[in-house]
């Protein structure tokens, strides 16, 4: 009986590229003067085998291939690694245009989280959509993504706050291809009257299920959402029932966040507007990358994170939209490249580092995305112009032509 033969691989050549770009090395998470290397090879091209990179370089050294390839001309675009948006809240259903429309006014966003506006109204909205309504809403939100070179996505949950919606969440964000991180300490639902008993509701109510459909874990620190003491002992249950932790933390006051992240081993620190001078300090000296997220504090009007200051003192820095209804309806990466280069004083081989490698590394997967090389994901990003630095440059410009995901052309 004769054996039977393996499918031939599937290969897809991106030929006569202008430009490939991709961050250097095989190392993560960068950081300092690493963090602003790039090869960059001119009139190139990159081999897709089946869902990985089998190779990139010169267009002048390619040979030929045998056997069937189907092949993507890239004349006059530039590739770069599938972007990685590491910091999403993209399951939510209803919008708060209606507080959008406030806040023009002068409405700051405490004021209406006070009044029962901010995350509790998309949390009565999210309640009321049903697990279909939110697969859906998930899937919406990712193509949109897509269409901005994210290949790779992560989202909370947060906008459930009760055991059914927020297992919901998780299960739709998986379902539509995101990687889920538990945020069952985003804020006290009304239907309970302090932290401490809403967060021992969550803890033995959600996290057994949830351990088994997250990936990680959130917490909001924050004046008005949860203290130190209350984010410690959420995130340390977490923690032991084998949750990566993140957190939410000096968004708009310095309460903890970063002490607490070091001591309990988080990956993250997320948007560190308020972050100071100790703060930057004690992040530089951690395995803690901080997640800077520029597009929010644009739309609230708030301080930029001192992103120039944590890469000089040699932190783990990435870059992410926090896409959400409220704060930052925003979910092109590369507008945020933007804000990144004009805003927050990075460079533009810094700022693609931080949304390729680093980024991938705060989702525990820099060893499979983030790099165009031979091994990693064929997810590529081809810009519709010839050099890469456009990413940035076309401030929010029509700047993706293609976009490959595991080898196959999907925009």
């Amino acid at each position: 009986m004769s054996e039977a033969r393996a499918a031939p691989p599937r290969r897809l050549l991106i030929r006569d590229l202008a430009q490939v770009a991709t961050p250097s090395g095989a190392n993560a998470p960068l950081r300092g003067d690493a963090l602003r290397r790039l090869d960059v090879v001119e009139d190139a091209y990159v081999l897709c085998e089946d869902a990985r990179i089998a190779g990139v370089g010169r267009m002048r050294e390619f040979g030929a291939l045998d056997g069937e390839v189907e092949e993507l001309d890239g004349r006059g675009l530039a590739a770069v690694p599938g972007l990685v948006d590491c910091h999403t809240h993209a399951c939510f259903a209803g919008d708060r245009v209606d507080e959008f429309a406030l806040r023009a006014r002068g409405a700051t966003y405490e004021e209406l989280h006070a009044a029962g506006g901010g995350i509790l109204s998309t949390v009565r909205a999210t309640r009321a959509a049903g697990e279909e309504a939110l697969v859906a809403a998930v899937a919406r939100h990712a193509t949109w993504m897509l269409g901005h070179g994210t290949t790779t996505f992560e989202s909370k949950s947060g906008y459930g706050l009760d055991r059914e919606t927020e297992l919901a969440s998780l299960r739709a964000i998986r379902r539509a291809g995101g990687i889920p991180t538990w945020l069952g300490a985003h804020a006290v639902p009304p239907e309970f009257g302090d932290e401490e008993s809403y967060v021992t509701f969550a803890l033995a109510e959600v996290l057994p299920a949830a351990r088994e459909l997250a990936e990680a874990a959130d917490v909001f620190l924050e004046r008005g959402a949860f203290g130190a003491a209350t984010a410690r002992r959420y995130l340390s249950a977490c923690r032991e029932a084998g949750l990566a932790l993140r957190l939410h933390g000096d968004q708009f006051t310095e309460a903890g966040a970063i002490p607490l992240a070091v001591e309990l081993g988080a990956r993250s620190v997320d948007h560190l507007e308020a972050t100071g001078a100790e703060g930057v300090r004690t992040l530089a000296r951690s395995d803690a990358a901080g997640v800077l997220l520029p597009a929010s504090a644009l739309f609230l009007d708030r301080p930029q994170a001192p992103a120039r200051e944590l890469v000089d003192a040699g932190a783990i820095v990435a870059l992410a939209t926090d896409f959400n209804p409220g704060s930052a309806f925003c979910e092109s990466l590369p507008l945020v490249a933007s804000l990144a280069a004009t805003q927050l004083g990075l460079a533009l081989e810094e700022i693609l580092a931080a949304m390729t490698v680093n980024a991938a590394h705060v989702l525990g997967r820099a060893d499979r995305i983030g790099r165009l090389a031979p091994g990693f994901a064929a997810d590529v990003v081809l810009l519709d112009a010839p050099d890469w630095r456009y990413l940035a440059y076309h401030l929010g410009g029509r700047i993706v032509r293609h976009v490959v995901v595991k080898g196959e052309l999907v925009l």
